[in-house]
């Protein structure tokens, strides 16, 4: 039986991803600072903010790689805040990080046939099953949505940094997550790069919940249709794209001027 049934959004109760008062300290550094966030299900929301905001250490708490100091974390109604990131896998949570973390002596369908058997707690035998063929399909499939059909059998280490960054998406989208969070996911990537990886984001179904968080505005922007702007751990501001756009507050925290009243 399938863990994380997709349902359609309108038969869906609550929010997809509910924090109440996050807050994460590093001895006496506060990296994230009492954070009330409701996500609800099939938005995508982009994650915005200066380097050392508390963006990827909030994306730690709500993947489980972290526990918060204090405050609560539901995913799908479910209280969350102290399970390991592989029960928020279960759930149906899959992420990336801003580092690489690919198997690179691997070829594209490897690390993509992986990432299934990984989350679903299979074990490898020695002798192939018709269950195998079928994640190597779904693998390659994978590979062809992010553009790697070409390069399904080559090792990872020879692929370009853009190419790696299109196959981290593609191990979190094969897993069937009901909730994506990507970490920088245009970072390093050339404009070519990026317009794919863009258009890559508008295509996913809109029963995924996508959480993005990226210093590409351009991306965000065009991605997203929220956006949360967080600073020194704090949520500064929200909006929709064109609210956060005008808005004084994000524009004196990026260009270190105020915006447009």
């Amino acid at each position: 039986m399938d863990p994380n049934p997709k349902v359609p959004i309108e038969g869906l109760q609550g929010p997809a991803l509910s924090l109440r008062s996050v807050t994460k300290a590093f001895g006496g550094l506060v990296a994230v600072d009492g954070i009330d966030l409701d996500v609800v299900h099939g938005q995508r929301l982009g994650l915005l903010g200066p380097n050392g905001a508390g963006k990827t250490t909030l994306f730690n708490l709500v993947a489980g790689d972290m526990r918060p100091s204090s405050g609560t974390i539901e995913i799908r109604g479910v209280d969350c805040t102290m399970l390991a990131s592989r029960h928020r896998a279960a759930m149906g949570v899959a992420r990336t990080y801003q580092r690489t973390r690919l198997f690179g002596g691997l070829t594209v369908v490897d690390n993509l046939y992986l990432a299934q058997t990984g989350k679903s707690g299979r074990h490898r035998a020695l002798w192939k099953s018709e269950e195998d063929d079928l994640l190597r399909e779904k693998a390659a499939g994978a590979a062809a949505k992010v553009w790697l059909r070409k390069r399904q059998d080559d090792i990872v280490d020879d692929l370009s940094h853009g190419e790696r960054r299109q196959l981290e998406v593609a191990m979190a989208l094969v897993t069937n997550p009901s909730i994506l969070l990507l970490d920088e996911p245009a970072s390093g990537l050339s404009q070519g790069e990026r317009e794919n990886l863009t258009q890559l984001l508008l295509g996913l179904p809109r029963e995924l919940t996508l959480v993005l968080i990226e210093h590409d505005m351009d991306v965000a922007l065009r991605a997203a249709e929220r956006i949360v702007v967080m600073s020194d751990g704090k949520m500064v501001a929200s909006g929709t794209t064109e609210e956060i756009r005008h808005d004084p507050i994000v524009h004196e925290i990026y260009l270190g001027e105020p915006g447009e009243e």
